[in-house]
């Protein structure tokens, strides 16, 4: 099983991410803002995995450190649980329709960060959430898992639903790209021979 946990604790943030990429879709999650516990609710269920999160974080100053923070933990936990990548198919691309919207992920476990995020939100909330703060989680998780990320929102009028969208099209694309290739299960997916 490819499991990990980090703690991560900053001056701002105490964040807990337990993670089973082998698991059934359960979730776990608190982080103080409903909305993100509910798009990481959708991360482990189309990502397949078992996560548990526990964040708290100074959110009467602001948003910006527990989110972002979230992103981080979840990149390093992702990392740790992918261990040597030997086996895995490495990337993974998925294409999201959510009623009226379309958005598109592509997710590459390079060991090189990169972030691209594409899309503009007409709403400055959705529920509780900052919407700006959607790209610093991904750009957290990119950095820390040392993965390419690549986010599109294609069209969409609800902004709930082109947020839900992204994170659900993220979830599978990484469902795709940690899968291992029975084909290949020894082998690293690089002619470099470094991820």
């Amino acid at each position: 099983m490819r499991r990990a946990s980090v703690h991560r604790v900053t001056k701002e943030t105490n964040i807990l991410i337990r993670m089973n990429l082998d698991g059934q879709g359960r979730a776990d999650v608190s982080t103080g803002i409903r909305f993100l516990d509910h798009m990481l609710d959708l991360v482990a269920r189309h990502g397949a995995m078992d996560l548990k999160i526990a964040a708290k974080g100074d959110l009467d100053v602001d948003q910006h450190h527990t989110v972002e923070d979230v992103g981080i933990t979840f990149g390093e936990a992702t990392a740790k649980a992918l261990g040597s990548k030997r086996g895995i198919l490495r990337a993974g691309y998925f294409l999201m329709p959510m009623d009226e919207t379309l958005a598109a992920a592509a997710i590459d476990f390079s060991g090189r960060a990169h972030c691209v995020c594409d899309w503009r939100f007409a709403a400055q909330r959705v529920g509780d959430l900052q919407t700006e703060l959607v790209e610093d989680f991904f750009r957290g998780f990119a950095q820390a898992a040392a993965a390419n990320v690549h986010l599109r929102l294609m069209y969409g009028r609800s902004t709930h639903h082109q947020v839900e969208a992204l994170f659900k099209a993220f979830a599978r694309a990484l469902r795709f790209a940690t899968t291992r290739d029975p084909q290949l299960k020894r082998v690293l997916p690089s002619t470099k021979g470094l991820l």
